[in-house]
């Protein structure tokens, strides 16, 4: 005989809410195993308390009512699993995310009262083997990670050398628009082509540029106080022109550790 519970007897059991118990059954995620159709009284069988707690379980790793729906739907294991699976990795996405940004905050509590250390650089124009696509703000990181790899594949793999550092040159539509040209680049000895394809890259000869520049040692979280004590720099001074950033990568540790050189586009002097 299966054992009947009433709403107030199954929320205690479940510590689930009256209110929420009747949004589950309303979406159609957790529905009572009896409704009194006279006085609309919800009825649970003591079985449906492991469902409670499963689907209590998961709402408190923030999982969408949908999806939970799915989960308890899915015909087997293997289709239960991949759908919490893919629901762990967003949450370990929004983790780093939070990470990254508490960080950026501690930072911001510590900075430094040192003044930030800039110099003028006049950098020369140069051969370089470069990648470039227009991208959304958002596609930054995976499209400096894809460049970064397929740079040094080439790198590797054809009669090319590189003459320095791997640098990046950032659109100011890219931060503005939030959509706009990246480039990512090895300067390498001439513009000779390889006898190798080289996919996507192209050799291209970079323009001159003088650039005011300032370097962060650290994780990308904290880069936005180098960038914004820059910015400040240069606006102060009234040296600032229309022109992409220029970013030169020297060294970068496998827990993300990087020392950057950013450069911000000024006005030549001495020429």
């Amino acid at each position: 005989m299966t054992t009947m519970m009433t709403i107030g007897d199954f929320s205690r059991a479940t510590r689930l809410s009256a209110k929420t118990l009747r949004f589950y059954h309303r979406v159609g995620l957790l529905a009572p195993a009896q409704v009194d159709p006279g006085n609309g009284y919800r009825m649970y069988s003591a079985g449906q308390i492991a469902d409670a707690q499963v689907i209590r379980h998961f709402r408190s790793l923030d999982m969408p009512v949908q999806l939970i729906g799915e989960v308890l739907a899915a015909p087997g294991i293997e289709q239960r699993n991949e759908l919490i699976a893919g629901h762990l990795g967003r949450l370990q996405d929004q983790l780093e995310q939070t990470r990254a940004a508490v960080a950026g905050l501690q930072g911001l509590l510590a900075a430094s009262t040192t003044p930030l250390a800039v110099s003028h650089r006049s950098v020369p124009e140069m051969p370089a083997l470069v990648i470039s696509e227009t991208i959304d703000l958002a596609d930054l990181g995976r499209f400096y990670t894809a460049a970064s790899r397929e740079l040094a594949r080439l790198l590797q793999s054809t009669a090319l050398s590189a003459t320095g550092s791997r640098g990046g040159i950032w659109s100011t539509e890219l931060f503005l628009d939030e959509r706009g040209e990246a480039i990512l680049f090895v300067p390498v000895t001439s513009l000779d082509e390889p006898a190798e394809p080289l996919g996507r890259a192209r050799l291209e000869l970079l323009p001159a540029v003088d650039l005011a520049v300032a370097t962060h040692h650290g994780t990308d979280d904290t880069i936005a106080q180098v960038y914004g004590a820059l910015g400040e720099y240069v606006t102060a001074r009234e040296l600032g022109i229309d022109g992409p950033i220029r970013e030169t990568y020297l060294d970068e540790t496998a827990d993300g550790v990087a020392t950057t050189e950013i450069g911000w586009p000024i006005f030549r002097t001495g020429r």
